[in-house]
């Protein structure tokens, strides 16, 4: 049994077996083969070492004829490597003696010699370890039939594990994998990177961030994903898998418990309201949010529209998502974000684009990328105003920075709405246009932005990234990324009652709204609003009807007090088991 831990992300607990997407997306399919078959599993082995051994003697005389000799020399050792009697006579020991497949056995050995190498510490083995991957490969490529699985041919449910997945790639579960991908672990990321973020609004158990494991798994293991404590566990003993399995069911009947809570409205023991609105990707999940108990839509992440496709979408293709997005919210208001592409979401056909910045985060994207590109701004705004018309939509700008770049996203959404007007298209005019204060430099300007916009949105996920200088994806400084950090928590502050004193609604968007023991800090700054994933909805509602003004505002001016993230998070941590004892934290 081997335990790895990571940056939990998205909670549950699931058991499957692995699917190792690695970088050319090998999947090994079974572990063991009957023992009647084993001579012919030998036998098939050595037909794709053959195989192999053909084509590096083509690439080493190639290599000959055009580089030269010295160059050839490398493809003959590398066949020598692979003839090495002491390495097949390893991998056929295994399919002999323990029934392993080809493809394991092959896998585990080669793995094996290459962890020996790049663990001895210096660059030139470490360089002889990749002739050992390069060789499994190889191998794998003849003994699968030059086939590869990825994740939209899956067949049964698997566990994916991965050194990274892209939000394109996540995205994807969401289409037809979802009965078949129970969880994912990942070598790297951040818990607010939009893989993450994409992971709790599909509610798959996820845990990033893990550093490398790949290595120690072949495919088929059964593996453990403990997506609440940030735990993998591979090959677990039946003591563990039955521990798991006892802590599921208690889990179950808390949800069941919670479940319960959703026709209920969210008001305080002495009777304020506290809106919770759901943060949606996909259109499908407008509906998933509302039955959840969302009071509407506070964050529509539009950006995915272009990450499931190879082309940016038409005026229609707007129109049509965000139809269904109000058609499903019934009645209840929608918050639609503009484009929020660069960064960690870029899609396929515009990589070029964003291949060349030297600092994404800081580079052209977001409300900067569509004010450099109109056609596709306009294409946007068009679609969101036309949709309008027919429900309580409300338009946000992203990455606002200065009053400058406010003042010409709302110039340009003037414009479109005169291009309508001219042209007798239905629209609504008096759409209420927000900002997201997701940059300092806009958290310390609030009061004059206040002045511009009807609505502020409170993007901590970036505002926690940009003040802190830490990236989020980075697995290196992840434990520097703190939502209770004090800068943090004054900024927050600060733009509440700047929002306050201009009679302007503020709502808390980040992946801080969705964290129950925050809930009660929030509300004590003065927050009525907050968007949330919305699997969290249920949860933040209990919390909502086991809390007082009064308890709010003190626990907001103890957090205050504290000087370090750590302390703040424990203190919040401690009232929140006080104030639901039942629950599972």
């Amino acid at each position: 049994m081997l335990t790895r831990r990571g940056i939990a992300v998205s909670p549950g607990v699931v058991i499957g077996p692995a699917f190792v997407l690695g970088s050319e997306g090998f999947r090994i399919p079974r572990r063991f083969v009957q023992v009647d078959a084993v001579e012919t599993e030998i036998a098939r082995f050595h037909a794709a070492l053959d195989s192999v051994c053909e084509e590096i003697a083509t690439n080493q005389k190639l290599a000959t004829e055009q580089l030269g000799k010295q160059y050839g020399a490398i493809f003959g050792a590398h066949r020598q490597m692979a003839r090495d009697p002491s390495l097949t006579g390893e991998i056929e020991e295994l399919i002999r003696e323990k029934s392993h497949s080809p493809e394991y056995a092959s896998c585990r050995v080669l793995r094996r010699y290459a962890n020996v190498l790049e663990n001895l510490g210096n660059q030139y083995h470490a360089e002889r370890a990749a002739d050992f991957h390069d060789l499994e490969k190889q191998l794998l490529r003849h003994l699968l039939g030059e086939s590869r699985e990825e994740l939209t041919h899956l067949t049964e449910p698997v566990v994916v594990l991965a050194h990274n997945l892209t939000p394109s790639e996540t995205a994807k579960l969401n289409q037809h994998n979802n009965n078949f991908v129970l969880g994912f672990a990942t070598e790297v990321g951040g818990p607010t990177s939009h893989t993450a973020i994409l992971a709790g609004a599909l509610e798959i158990p996820a845990v990033v961030g893990i550093s490398k494991f790949l290595s120690d798994l072949s495919g088929g293991e059964t593996v453990i994903i403990d997506g609440n404590h940030g735990r993998v566990i591979i090959d677990p003993d039946e003591a563990t898998l039955e521990r798991y399995r006892d802590s599921e069911a208690r889990r179950r009947t808390v949800a069941e418990r919670l479940e319960s809570l959703v026709s209920l409205p969210s008001v305080t023991l002495d009777g304020e309201p506290i809106q919770l609105l759901g943060n949606i990707e996909f259109p499908s999940e407008a509906a998933h949010c509302m039955n959840r108990g969302a009071a509407g839509i506070g964050l529509y992440r539009t950006e995915f529209l272009y990450l499931e496709r190879n082309a940016n979408p038409t005026e229609d293709d707007h129109f049509a998502a965000y139809s269904q997005v109000i058609r499903e919210s019934r009645g209840q208001p929608v918050v639609i974000r503009t484009l929020d592409l660069g960064a960690d979401k870029v899609p396929g056909f515009s990589q070029q684009l964003f291949d060349s910045a030297p600092n994404p985060v800081l580079g052209l994207r977001s409300i900067r990328l569509c004010l450099r590109n109109l056609p596709l701004f306009k294409t946007q705004l068009r679609a969101i105003l036309r949709a309008a018309a027919h429900g309580d939509v409300r338009i946000m700008f992203p990455m606002i920075s200065t009053l400058l770049e406010l003042r010409q996203a709302k110039m340009i959404l003037g414009d479109v709405m005169e291009d309508l007007e001219e042209q007798g298209l239905e629209f609504k005019r008096d759409v209420p246009v927000g900002m997201m204060v997701e940059i300092p430099a806009a958290a310390m300007l609030a009061e004059e932005f206040a002045r511009e916009v009807d609505f502020f949105s409170i993007g901590t996920n970036d505002l926690i990234q940009y003040t802190l200088a830490v990236d989020r994806s980075d697995p290196n400084v992840a434990d520097l990324y703190r939502s209770g950090d004090p800068s943090i928590l004054r900024m927050i502050r600060h733009v509440v009652a700047a929002a306050a004193r201009n009679n302007r609604s503020v709502t808390v968007c980040g992946q801080m709204s969705s964290d129950p023991k925050f809930l009660p800090l929030l509300v004590g700054f003065g927050l009525r609003q907050l968007s949330a994933t919305p699997q969290t909805i249920p949860k933040l509602k209990e919390v909502v009807r086991s809390l007082t003004i009064e308890k709010a505002e003190e626990i907001a001016r103890h957090a205050d007090s504290l000087e370090l993230a750590r302390d703040v998070e424990n203190y919040l941590r401690g009232e929140l088991q006080s104030l639901c004892p039942d629950s599972v934290i």
